[in-house]
Parts: C-alpha cells; structure tokens; sequence
C-alpha cells in the first residue's frame, strides 16, 4: 500500500485497533464474572454483578458497529484528525459507561449520554462530507473544501480573483 494512503488512514485504524483491545477486555469482564458467579441472585431485588456486566457489554457491542461505520466515513470524508480525536473519545466514554453500570446504572447513565452525541458528531461529520462531494460534483470546485493532506483538515479552495469582484 502507498505510504501517502497509509498516512489518510493511520489515525482511524488506530483508533479501530484499540477499540477491539478494549471489546477483548469488556469480552474478558463477562467472562470473568461467569466463573465467579455461584448462584442464582433475587432477580427482582437486584440483579447479580455477572448480569450488569453482561448487560453494559450486549450494550456496547449494539453499538458497535454504528461507531465504526460512522468513525470511517467521517475519517475519510472529512477530517481524519478530528474523526480519530472523537473516536478516542468515545473509547474512555464507553470505557465509562462499562464501569459506571457494573456499580449502578445511575452512573452509566452520562457516559451513555455523552456515547450518543459523540456517534452523532461523527454522523455530522460524515454527512458533511458526502456534501461537500456533491457540491463538487454538481457546481463545480469553487464551492468544494480541498483537503491539506499535512494537517488533514479542510481547507476552501478558493479563485483569489473571484474575491474582488
């Protein structure tokens, strides 16, 4: 693979990486917790650490694949940096979230919360891109965003002389 591809990539696999290290470590909680479990617990008093652990990681792995569809799209599409800079973020709000509901469900409840508006950053993020391709494509490049592929960012491509006017 090219070292210029490689470079518009590196940062989401990375991030992609650690999000697997950390689902093997949610994996390896319920696991854990399996063998510890001897007995069944008074379902309707409060449910046994091995059932909240199970619970927060069934809830991380549903939205999984959300975040690894938008965290690539928004990378790709529109800025690299920023897609891995949320993406990290949403690994320690996941991470949050999996400890604060193995204690109670009350303290899981902002990492949830803080979880969803990251994934919907990323979805703006994403969208903006495909936009910003389809202005390209329909009106031409006066209004297209060209990528700085030093920084990754977005920068306007705009005709100086067209500023006079």
């Amino acid at each position: 693979m090219d070292q210029d591809m490689v470079g518009y990539i590196v940062l989401l696999v990375i991030v992609t990486l650690l999000s697997v290290i950390q689902n093997a470590f949610f994996a390896s909680k319920v696991e854990q917790e399996s063998k510890n479990t001897t007995g069944k617990t008074n379902q309707k008093c409060c449910p046994s650490t091995f059932d909240r652990v199970f619970t927060a990681n069934q809830n991380c792995r549903d939205a999984y694949p959300t975040f690894l569809a938008v965290l690539w799209c928004a990378g790709l599409l529109c800025s690299q940096v920023a897609a891995a800079f949320a993406g990290l973020m949403y690994l320690f709000v996941r991470q949050k979230y999996f400890v604060g509901y193995m204690g109670e469900r009350t303290q899981s409840t902002p990492g949830y919360i803080f979880g969803k508006r990251i994934i919907f950053f990323l979805f703006l993020m994403s969208v903006a891109g495909v936009l910003n391709y389809y202005l390209g494509v329909f009106f031409g490049s006066l209004l297209v965003l060209k990528r700085n592929p030093l920084y990754a960012t977005w920068k306007p491509n705009v005709i100086p002389h067209l500023l006079i006017l």
